[in-house]
């Protein structure tokens, strides 16, 4: 599938932008959440989704696994009265994922630029948009990387890559990095990030979270192939019988941005179906100040 992106406009009642003119060490919030394209529990799932972001009233969202066909991301945008969207589709469906899927940047505020980075492998795509608010701007990138257990060379080579994009960026705008990494803390990916900008729930916390990924949510699916993948995937990253779960999600900040609230967003299942989550992943929220260097 050849790459496509657009920016859509939601109706114009709710275009009206917030009048919060932006002030040295102005706040800003953002949240990244993997929405999971499959399609089942989906009408139970949305619910929980609106109202989980609709807490953290974040500025701009960075969404993994929009389901395009099913337009989940428009139909969360329009939910969450955010009139700006830049959708970006995977160049090729995964063998894994059937279905066209892609991920989202959502935003309470007009881009004044947006871009894409083709990652070179499984279809892979990163996007990131710039926004103005008030007399500042600010670069908020959004992505969906490589798919393998433990580390991966060519998961290493999108993150240069990515890297190396960004660095092109005027060296005085303040970027946050977010999306689905897949790849846990202790992988060199995920050092390299560092060597480059700050995980927001690590300078909050001390350590980023225990996991993110998988949700109870699997266990609803009742499909015997996933505990059981689970399970193969901590045998082959860490040489354990029980089933995975690690930390994927960050959320990454560059020195114009300094972190002053972080935490896990999406965890609560729904009241009448315990096994019912959001998603497959939990969320990540921060709340971010705009600092002078």
């Amino acid at each position: 599938m050849s790459l496509w992106l657009a920016q859509f406009l939601l109706p114009s009642d709710l275009r009206e932008e917030r009048q919060n003119p932006l002030l040295p060490n102005a706040m800003i919030k953002v949240a990244t959440i993997n929405i999971l394209y499959e399609m089942k529990f989906w009408q139970q799932r949305r619910e929980l989704l609106v109202e989980g972001l609709a807490a953290v009233g974040a500025d701009l969202i960075g969404l993994q696994e929009t389901n395009l066909q099913a337009n989940t991301g428009l139909w969360l945008a329009e939910q969450l009265d955010m009139p700006y969207i830049h959708l970006v589709a995977a160049q090729e469906r995964s063998y894994v994922l059937r279905t066209e899927y892609g991920t989202a940047i959502l935003s309470r505020h007009p881009f004044i630029q947006q871009a894409e980075l083709d990652l070179q492998s499984q279809g892979r795509i990163a996007q990131y948009v710039q926004v103005k608010i008030g007399d500042r701007s600010l670069v908020f990138c959004n992505g969906h990387y490589y798919c393998q257990p433990g580390s991966s060379s060519l998961r290493m080579r999108q993150i240069q890559s990515l890297v190396n994009w960004l660095s092109a960026l005027p060296a005085d705008l303040p970027v946050v990095v977010v999306g689905d990494f897949n790849a846990t803390p202790e992988t060199p990916e995920i050092a390299f990030m560092r060597e480059q900008f700050t995980s927001a729930y690590a300078a909050q916390h001390g350590c980023e979270p225990e996991y993110t990924c998988p949700t109870p949510l699997l266990q609803a699916h009742s499909k015997f192939w996933r505990p059981l993948g689970l399970r193969l995937i901590n045998l082959w990253t860490n040489r354990k019988f029980t089933p995975w779960r690690g930390t994927l999600d960050y959320i990454f900040i560059n020195k114009h941005l300094s972190v002053r609230d972080c935490q896990l967003i999406l965890t609560e299942p729904a009241p009448d179906r315990k096994n019912i989550y959001p998603s497959d992943h939990f969320g990540i929220a921060a709340e971010l100040e705009i600092v002078q260097v």
